[in-house]
Formats: C-alpha cells, structure tokens, sequence
C-alpha cells in the first residue's frame, strides 16, 4: 500500500500540535502487539499509537491516525492484527462515528483475499449498526451494497440490496443496470409482473451496457414484446404444429399458413444472420411467393431438429431463393404454465441449410 503524503502531513501536524501543547503522553507498552515490521515500520506505528491516545483529538483526525495505523500492519504483512486492531477498536469506542468504516476495512480485507462470507458478515453487520459516513467522497454503505449484490446467493436480499442502492443512491448508479439485475432477480424468484416491470424501466435507459450481454436491449424488448402478447399462437404438440403447416402449403393457402406464425419476434433471414439483427425482422407478404407456384415440402423433418428446435425443409419459393427452412421452436416461458415448453414457428432461414 503506498504511503499517502497527504496524510502524513495531516499526521506530522497533529503530531506538533500536541507537541506544543505539552501534552504527549509517553508510550506505555500497551499495544505492544501492534508495534511490529522493521525498524521504520514500528517506530511509525509507535508513533501512532502515541498520538492515538492523546485525548485532544477530534473524530477526523482520530480517524486519519486509526487508518494509518491499520495501513502500517498491513503493510508490515500482519493483516490478522490489523483487523483484530480494527475490530477491538470498534468494540471498545462504540460511540465513534467512523466505525463503519473501520468494518469496512476489515470486510474488504476478507472480501479481497478469498473470505466472501466473512466479508458478507461484517459488509451486513456496518449497514445494520452504523450510520453511514463519506471517507474521500465515497459511501461506506453504498460501498458495502455493491459488494453485497455480488456476494450473497439469497435472490431475496439481493433484491433488498438493489433496492438499497436504487433509493439512497441514485445518482451514484448505473439504473438501467440496476433494473436488468433486479428483473433477473424477481425471475428467479417467480415474480414475473414484476420482473418484467424492470425490464420495462431497464429499457428507459439506452446508454446502458450489461457485460456479457451484448444484445440486451433488443432481447430484453423481444422479452418484453412476447410477455404483453396474448400468445396464442403457440401448439403443445410440434406434430400438430407442422401437420397443420404442411396442410396450408398443400392448399397453397397463405392465410391458413399465416394463422400459425408467431405474432412477436418472428424472424426471416439468411443462416449467416443472428436473429437479433435489425434485418432480420423486416415484414414481407408470403402469399406473393406461393402464387408463383406450388410450394413443397420434406415428409420428414431434418435430422438437426431435436426436443428444442425442429427444421422443415421447403422449396420452390422463388427462382432467387429457392429453399427456404422454417424454424420451429420450443416455448421457454414460465411466467405462463399453460404454454410453457409449447411450439411456436417462430422463423425462416433462407437458402439451404449450412
């Protein structure tokens, strides 16, 4: 840890005011066990302690000299005395306004080298015991509620710690990511008004960016989108589905075939396409294409199809495109039991299959 000059100036200072206030009291060995390090290092924490025992000083400068003292165990390599120094303090000056961020010293210690749920513990204990305090513009509460989001495997106090934030500290936030990670949240819980309530508010916010998620915005829409409809297109049976299909192709029947297409988030595109591409969702009138002349189709689907995802092979569409694949796919939707793991026909590919 790199000493700050700053704060060794402040320390010097307070030093000299004692010093001229004829009032440094002599060091008299009871916090031996922290003196430790080489010589530079404990004659630095002797220092300290000196200081920190005088009764002239106020809250801050008492809490600059605590900090100082913990950044020289540290780095003297006794991070367990630090904390014990730390902890001990807390304990016996209860009153001291600064005491949740000595916890949050002590929790981002664990918390860095490996100790999640004693860094959970002492991250929840500062937030339920101890006012929150600025130390160099920063929160201790709102320090601790963005480490405790991660940490916790309880969708529950995740929830709680979002909201935390989302209230206290608005301006300090991303809420577009706030919303997304809240909304997976109630998902996992089974709260589906209002998982998709913050979908609905994450999508306010454009200019938001979720690691891991390059697309969020266009699948949290398509999410969104699929959530409102009234679904009803779907079939329990992909049997039915394509027999259904198939009929309509036969009859050269346009509408009938339309009747089972999805009504959100269909898609037609080439195979090199991602489905999340702003081209692939452009309308087009099918029934121009089966006047041309008959339609066919496979007796079987392709042997890629499997228990999520089905292809049927037709062809004879067009002289430019003549193959085209019609997609079928399993529902995943359980905010809606009654078509959850349902078919929909939910796309085309053009050309033949890669």
């Amino acid at each position: 840890m790199r000493r700050d000059p700053l704060l060794v100036l402040k320390i010097l200072a307070v030093v000299a005011i004692i010093l001229v206030a004829g009032g440094l009291t002599a060091f008299d060995g009871s916090s031996s066990y922290y003196i430790v390090g080489d010589r530079e290092t404990a004659g630095e924490l002797e220092k300290l302690f000196e200081i920190l025992e005088h009764d002239g000083l106020d809250e801050r400068r008492r809490s600059v000299v605590i900090e100082q003292i913990a950044a020289g165990l540290h780095r003297a390599g006794y991070p367990e005395r630090m904390k014990v120094f730390l902890t001990e303090h807390v304990e016996d000056h209860r009153d001291d306004p600064y005491n949740g961020y000595y916890l949050l010293l002590v929790a981002e210690h664990y918390d860095a080298n490996g100790g999640s749920p004693v860094a959970r513990h002492y991250y929840e204990r500062l937030l339920n015991n101890y006012p929150d305090v600025t130390v160099r513009g920063k929160s201790t509460h709102y320090r601790a509620l963005s480490r405790l989001v991660n940490l916790t495997n309880n969708d529950d106090d995740r929830l709680d710690y979002y909201r935390q934030i989302t209230e206290d500290y608005p301006d300090k936030v991303d809420l577009g990511k706030k919303h997304f990670y809240m909304a997976r949240s109630y998902e996992k819980l089974g709260l589906w008004d209002e998982a998709y309530d913050a979908y609905r508010k994450f999508l306010d916010h454009p200019e938001t960016s979720i690691p891991g998620y390059p697309d969020a915005h266009r699948e949290i829409e398509a999410k969104v989108s699929f959530y409102d409809s009234p679904r009803d297109w779907t079939r329990e049976s992909l049997d039915d589905l394509v027999t259904d299909i198939k009929a309509a192709l036969s009859r050269q029947n346009p509408n009938a075939l339309l009747r089972h297409r999805a009504k959100e988030n269909f898609f037609a595109m080439s195979w090199e396409q991602q489905e999340t591409d702003f081209n692939s969702r452009i309308e087009f009138d099918i029934g121009t294409f089966m006047q041309r002349r008959p339609v066919r189709f496979s007796r079987e689907l392709e042997m890629s199809s499997n228990a999520r995802e089905a292809y049927l092979r037709t062809w004879n569409w067009s002289y430019r495109i003549n193959t085209w694949y019609l997609y079928f796919r399993r529902v995943h939707f359980p905010a809606d039991p009654e078509i959850h793991n349902n078919w929909e026909w939910a796309g085309i590919y053009f050309g033949e299959q890669l």
